[in-house]
């Protein structure tokens, strides 16, 4: 397969797995370990292209599941693809829609062909296949796209739908996406690797832009190390310009989510980016940046700023709390955002929230987006500077 990607790697840690590289695609280049904001629709809510370049992000994520409903790949490409739809010049990374098939619609049912689910837009019947994934993926045009894996959902219940409330995901009928019980979770890993595995060669095979736009596969397995090695050793049989580590963050606590990712990511091929999906908090970050991970996605930044949550090297806090009605400091005197720089109170940030002014939500927004930059910031510094210990001191709340 050609490579239109290309990893650089330029800093080791001497005692841990991290790395500092940059990577270079057809719409510019990004450094490594790398945060990308989500862009589900096509857009960060709220936020103009301007604005998320002020804020150090390089790379944006878009999802092909969304942008597939509406407005449709199809009319997206005859526009020239995302990065012109969008006006994004930088580069974007498509998921393939498969998770979101899995959870978000009111009815799915998966087989070896793929999913066919209702669409939660109008109910309409969609089947979505490992062809179909990499067909909207080709139309929307992003710099690195991902295969169509089967993601099985966590073990515990709980902790599975404590997980999807995290990420935003409001599902119309929780029954029908509960996790499997315990004795059937093993099989249905199993099930899932394999799976995976065969859907991985019909997208490779379906690819039709190689030369223009990376494809990345995705390594699963659950909590089962057992599984995540064999899922590694047989996704990797395939040379792709990378690999990910999926069904991370699916209602696992902290420690589960480090020791999956600690094990998984030094097995992945050494010279190729390696992508931890879906995991946000500073800690797990921190930990898996450990570990070799170069590249993030969360919706944290953008979706919890719009809730009134504003991140801090200390920790997160809520807006909204009467505590800060007459604080006139910023939310993070460290931070060189636009909302702290340019002297927007705690008191006059809780006003706009309590008034339902958008104004709120955006620059809660923009701070927690540069917040995550500015960690990354300081990992890729701690990283050349050989001292991981400069993380600690800086940042409180990846120790947690």
């Amino acid at each position: 397969m050609a490579n239109p990607l290309r990893f650089t790697i330029h800093n080791r840690c001497s005692t841990t797995h991290a790395r500092v590289g940059v990577i270079e695609t057809p719409h510019g280049t990004f450094d490594t370990p790398a945060f990308m904001p989500v862009g589900t629709r096509g857009t960060i809510k709220g936020i103009l292209p301007d604005q998320i370049r002020d804020t150090g992000s390089q790379i944006l994520l878009n999802n092909a599941y969304h942008l597939m409903l509406r407005p449709g790949d199809e009319l997206i490409a005859q526009r020239g693809g995302v990065h012109k739809f969008m006006r994004w010049d930088d580069p974007i990374l498509t998921d393939s829609g498969g998770y979101q098939a899995f959870s978000l619609a009111a009815m799915n049912d998966v087989d070896d062909e793929g999913v066919t689910f209702k669409s939660h837009i109008d109910g309409a019947v969609v089947h979505l296949t490992p062809e179909r994934s990499i067909e909207v993926q080709n139309n929307l045009g992003a710099d690195i796209i991902m295969a169509f894996d089967d993601c099985p959902p966590s073990v515990d219940p709980q902790g599975f739908m404590e997980s999807e409330r995290r990420r935003g995901v409001n599902h119309t009928n929780p029954s029908k996406i509960s996790p499997p019980h315990t004795e059937n979770y093993t099989q249905r890993l199993q099930i899932a690797n394999e799976r995976t595995v065969r859907w991985l060669e019909r997208c490779v095979a379906a690819h039709r832009r190689p030369d223009e736009q990376a494809l990345f596969g995705i390594v699963q397995g659950g909590t089962d190390l057992d599984l995540r090695r064999s899922s590694v050793e047989s996704i990797c049989q395939t040379e792709l310009p990378g690999y990910a580590i999926g069904g991370v963050a699916v209602g696992e606590g902290p420690e589960e989510i480090g020791r999956v990712v600690e094990f998984t990511a030094p097995l992945l091929p050494v010279d190729k980016p390696r992508y931890l999906m879906g995991v946000g908090y500073e800690r797990d970050i921190a930990r898996a940046v450990r570990a070799g991970v170069d590249m993030f996605d969360c919706v944290l930044p953008t979706r919890n700023g719009r809730n009134a949550q504003a991140f801090t090297p200390t920790g997160t806090i809520h807006l909204r709390n009467a505590i800060w009605q007459e604080d006139d400091s910023v939310i993070d005197p460290t931070c060189d955002c636009f909302a702290c720089q340019g002297g927007f109170s705690r008191a006059y940030l809780r006003h706009l929230f309590q008034a339902n002014e958008m104004l709120g939500p955006i620059l809660a927004s923009i701070h927690n987006l540069r917040h995550f930059q500015r960690l990354m910031l300081d990992i890729r510094r701690a990283i050349r500077e050989d001292d991981w210990s400069l993380v600690f001191q800086a940042w409180p709340v990846t120790r947690s």
